[in-house]
């Protein structure tokens, strides 16, 4: 029964991608046949340059449909979260345009460049949005407890709770963890768990162990099995016999919990599947890509909004004592020191009222100062931190090369003085404007939390993930999640 839920609602969800890709298409190929062809209405005056673009634009959905699927983009694993789903869009655009320029010069058929420069940006980039929106409305669903998998993990001790822990906290990751059944390899014991059915593993059942794994996948209706890395070869093997012809999706857990897809790969050595880790991408093209992009349209924000930037900064220095800017030394990428740049949210006063405000930090670590109701902030500034406004002037630091749109948050140099040595990492790339941390509840987040996202976007880093944080930004800033 849960396995045909599943699948029902994976059907309906792809159906409801072809049916964005092929309107974005028919939007596209329509604009782009009005834009080249709009001003000639007597279908009889060129009937040979017209009829083949009439015929293109109502065969280009069907085909662009075709071409997404055969890339793979409508595969269910990848739907719904990462940046994958997105890439295997571009590609499969850039893939179908490169066989239609070959198919057009083999067969000498003339396509007017314009009807090309039009049709295909666009279908592109509707394209994804159209994922995006479907990804919005999937999420939205998985909130409210609709489109789940049902997830069984199988693991022992700490490396269990971790992947729990891991479903608990994003609901949007589509993961309902239905049981825990215990890894019962030989040699594995577990001194700090229950071993037995009955008893809970941060509030989800253990409903049995790796021996009676079919048993638990009936009476709990699981339609994955997730399974941690600890879990012995042997064993491994045997799980996956038992679960053959069960309709059942099995998942194994890597150690590298914080590393993502682009950077793995299958690597066969001896007859052995090895994981092949690439290195983090710190340097090179993209990075250079990205420092261009940063800039241009940090260029174009500052340009367009300049009226807004300059009445924000009069209403700041209008209603309070004190400059529109306020300037505070950050440490960047490398350990350099810069001056980052935001509208003055506080009395001029803040930091001299700290000390006697320090008993009512809500950060238990100590290690930033954070609280909801803080005197010192004026009654504009509260208005700007509620719509992250006070942070715009960080656009002329990202325009002045450090920082960056995406990328960790810019830290104190009393922070940087108290890092352990892995949260030195930060540094290894410039500060960004947001981040997955601002994405992820902001000020609502624990330290170690915020440290953890800030190095999984070290290691993983790429332009589409990029673009992926800066569209989020944009709800996460609207739904007003940890601004205070």
């Amino acid at each position: 029964m849960a396995y045909r839920a599943q699948v029902t609602w994976e059907r309906r969800y792809v159906r409801l991608l072809i049916l964005f890709d092929a309107a974005a298409c028919v939007v596209a190929a329509g604009l782009a046949f009005f834009v080249r062809f709009g001003d000639l209405v007597d279908f009889e005056t060129k009937p040979v340059s017209i009829k083949p673009y009439i015929l293109m634009t109502v065969l280009l959905p069907v085909a662009w449909v075709l071409a997404m699927s055969l890339n793979r983009a409508y595969e269910t694993r990848f739907l719904g979260s990462g940046s994958e789903e997105f890439r295997r869009v571009v590609n499969a655009a850039a893939r179908f345009t490169a066989a239609l320029a070959i198919i057009s010069y083999a067969t000498k058929a003339e396509i007017a460049r314009s009807y090309v420069l039009i049709a295909f940006p666009a279908a592109t980039v509707l394209s994804v949005a159209g994922r995006v929106i479907g990804r919005g409305i999937l999420h939205r669903m998985r909130r409210a407890g609709r489109c789940l998998h049902r997830v069984l993990v199988v693991g022992a001790g700490e490396s269990a709770a971790t992947l729990v822990r891991l479903a608990q906290r994003d609901p949007t990751s589509g993961w309902s963890v239905v049981g825990v059944v215990l890894d019962r390899s030989p040699g594995r014991h577990s001194h700090d768990r229950p071993e037995r059915s009955g008893f809970d593993l941060l509030g989800v059942p253990i409903v049995g162990t790796s021996e009676t794994l079919h048993t638990a996948i009936t009476a709990t209706h699981a339609t994955t099995v997730a399974i941690c890395p600890q879990m012995d070869g042997e064993t491994l093997r045997r799980v996956l016999w038992t679960l053959e012809g069960s309709d059942v999706d099995v998942l194994v857990s890597s150690a590298l919990t914080d590393v993502t897809g682009p950077r793995i790969s299958i690597r066969p050595v001896a007859g052995l599947p090895l994981l092949h880790i690439d290195e983090p991408e710190l340097t090179g093209t993209r990075r250079v890509m990205k420092g261009v992009f940063d800039r241009c349209v940090a260029g174009t924000v500052i340009l367009l909004f300049l009226p807004v930037l300059l009445g924000l900064g009069l209403a700041v220095r209008l209603t309070s004592r004190g400059p529109a800017l306020f300037k505070q030394t950050r440490v960047g990428r490398g350990g350099e020191h810069f001056t980052m740049f935001k509208f003055r949210s506080m009395y001029v006063d803040a930091e001299a009222r700290k000390a006697e405000l320090e008993s009512h930090n809500e950060r238990a670590e100590g290690l930033l100062f954070k609280m909801r109701d803080d005197p010192r902030v004026t009654r504009v500034g509260k208005f700007l931190r509620k719509w992250s406004l006070d942070e715009l002037p960080q656009l002329i630091n990202v325009l002045n090369g450090g920082m960056s749109l995406v990328g960790p948050r810019p830290p104190l140099p009393s922070e940087v003085a108290r890092y352990e040595d892995d949260v030195h990492r930060r540094l290894m790339v410039k500060p960004g404007l947001t981040g997955l941390w601002q994405i992820s509840g902001r000020s609502d987040l624990e330290w170690d939390e915020s440290v953890r996202l800030d190095l999984r976007y070290v290691e993983n880093w790429s332009l589409a993930m990029d673009f992926v944080i800066l569209w989020r930004t944009v709800f996460a800033v609207l739904r007003r999640e940890g601004a205070y």
